[in-house]
């Protein structure tokens, strides 16, 4: 099947950039020592999970129940769930994925601890957990110092629990100026007394889990840190490039669109909307874009209704016509995936294979 056959709008990897980047990260993770347990968030498929693992990582990481489930097909050998897991219902269909591999929770409250210690006494099985700590971000994870510790005693005490060691994200850190160089580097500093503490205490921290795909080839210079739990690198998108971690040519999805209308001059709509590319914008910047045209780089994706890409070609030094195919790096590509339900991978101008998007709206 040729490129050219491909209906639009479509979400297209191209094959030789995805397989360059998972080569490249599992590479750095090897020489650095640090067990690579991506994110599937990205991607959500079975398929590309099983890539990941054939390429060197030592499990896979996810955010929730569904989609832990779902990547059961890969056969991982660990399953982290990066996410605090509430309520009897996700819970008892966690124990039953537990059952089948070994599954890791990170959680920041005793209240999580407890209800997932009940539910592995009733299921019979034994679940790592990693004691979430919130190193700059203030999403989850609870303050370094004597709450944390006193959340990992609590850990250590509950029946059918292993305390495995320490979680956090590092999403505060968007770009790798000066000032992002700046907060990793406090980040290290703050691992150092995190886990000072953890050895007065008594406390043995096996894994310290973290990293991000912004921060990712920074990984090795944080102390303590010996896995990396990065989702978005499989493909980049725009904000991954603002944030210096990638180029545009290491960009390996991008969004087919098609041309439906230049009947206002100076400007074309496209035949996606935010139902196909998603209404997340530029991090760090007040700019209102939702991506980059490949083939017009000075045009302006400026606004969306659901079906409709408004592509503003005042600096585009390009024309346009009805009918005519363009590739849009869309902003965030892990919402992005998970508004289509299946993927083309391509090389050159064939399209190789077709996947399905498994976990595409799983979200308990």
């Amino acid at each position: 099947m040729d490129v050219s056959e491909i209906d639009t709008p479509a979400l297209v990897v191209d094959l030789d950039i995805f397989e360059r980047n998972l080569a490249c990260v599992a590479s750095y993770a090897r020489e650095h020592g640090l067990r690579l347990r991506p994110h599937t968030k990205t991607h959500k498929s079975v398929r590309l999970a099983r890539r990941q693992i054939a390429s060197g990582a030592a499990g896979l990481t996810v955010a929730k129940v569904s989609e832990a489930e779902i990547m059961l097909a890969a056969e991982p050998d660990d399953l982290l769930v990066a996410y605090p897991i509430i309520g009897h219902t996700k819970l008892a269909r966690l124990t039953q994925v537990a059952g089948r591999t070994r599954v890791t929770v990170a959680l920041d409250s005793t209240f999580a601890a407890r209800q997932l210690s009940d539910a592995a006494r009733a299921a019979q099985v034994e679940i790592g957990v990693l004691a979430e700590v919130d190193a700059g971000l203030g999403r989850v994870g609870v303050a370094p110092g004597e709450p944390l510790l006193q959340l990992a005693q609590a850990i250590e005490k509950l029946p059918h629990l292993r305390f495995a060691g320490l979680a956090f994200y590092p999403g505060h850190i968007k770009t790798l100026d000066g000032s992002g160089l700046r907060a990793l580097a406090q980040l290290s500093d703050l691992l150092r007394g995190i886990l000072g503490d953890f050895r007065a205490a008594g406390i043995e921290t096996g894994t310290v889990s973290g990293g991000s795909t912004p921060t990712l080839f920074h990984s090795h210079e944080i102390h303590g840190l010996t896995e990396i739990r990065p989702g978005t690198y499989v493909f980049n998108d725009l904000n991954t490039v603002r944030s210096g971690a990638c180029a545009l040519e290491d960009c390996a999805a991008t969004i087919l669109a098609t041309v439906v209308s230049t009947a206002r001059p100076g400007q074309m709509i496209i035949d996606g909307g935010s139902k196909t590319f998603s209404s997340d914008r530029l991090a760090d910047t007040a700019e209102v874009t939702f991506g980059h045209l490949v083939e017009a780089p000075g045009a302006r994706f400026h606004k969306m209704n659901e079906e409709h890409g408004f592509i503003d070609l005042s600096h585009a030094g390009a024309g346009f016509s009805v009918g005519d195919r363009v590739r849009v790096i869309p902003n965030h590509i892990c919402v992005a995936v998970n508004l289509h339900e299946k993927v083309y991978g391509v090389r050159g101008d064939l399209v190789e294979e077709v996947w399905p998007v498994d976990a595409r709206g799983k979200l308990q």
